[in-house]
């Protein structure tokens, strides 16, 4: 289910998610995943649906949530996607999640990411689910595209840095105005500086 007006959650493109999970294959089947930001479940319950488990979705609003519970149970999977209302960039959300993760998601929308503080709330967080990924595990972030930042003036577009400390990546898959950004936890990173 999906809610009535497209204003309120940001559909994922079917291409974007075909190309995600192909490029996740074989990384799902009795796996933690992660899914911050959820909606309706796009990339959480796809997860579910190839055998991740257990699937942590966590999503603020309380009738998207609600949606994304009846998405749960439509699809069968109550005893391995447990549903959190709450707030992605909370302590709470890190605390409920299974340890290690196997396959992040982090899909927000995107007025936060354009605006620099939530941004770094953002990165920030991510940041902290990068370091719980396991040995062979992914995080994924999705933004905009291009994206940068506009500045005070708007008259120089920079690229927002995407450096994540003590991750390699990212490695950046664009279709057409949306981009996922692909990390793994980089373990020779001793220092926190990252790759």
């Amino acid at each position: 289910m999906t809610p009535r007006s497209e204003d309120v959650v940001r559909p994922l493109p079917d291409r974007v998610r075909t190309s995600v999970f192909n490029m996740l294959h074989g990384h799902l089947e009795g796996h933690a995943v992660f899914d911050a930001f959820a909606g309706v479940g796009s990339f959480g319950l796809e997860a579910a649906s190839r055998g991740a488990a257990p699937v942590l979705m966590i999503e603020r609003d309380k009738q998207i949530a609600k949606l994304l519970e009846e998405n749960v149970e439509h699809l069968g999977a109550q005893d391995r996607v447990e549903v959190v209302c709450g707030d992605a960039l909370g302590q709470s959300a890190l605390a409920r999640s299974p340890m290690p993760v196997h396959v992040a998601f982090f899909d927000p929308p995107y007025p936060m990411m354009r605006e620099s503080a939530q941004r770094r709330r953002i990165l920030d967080q991510f940041t902290h689910v990068v370091a719980m990924l396991d040995d062979t595990g992914y995080a994924l972030l999705r933004s905009p595209w291009p994206f940068v930042d506009a500045g005070d003036d708007e008259t120089e577009a920079t690229p927002i840095d995407l450096h994540i400390p003590g991750a390699k990546g990212p490695e950046t898959h664009v279709y057409g105005s949306t981009a996922v950004h692909w990390y793994m936890q980089d373990a020779g990173d001793v220092s926190g500086e990252g790759a």
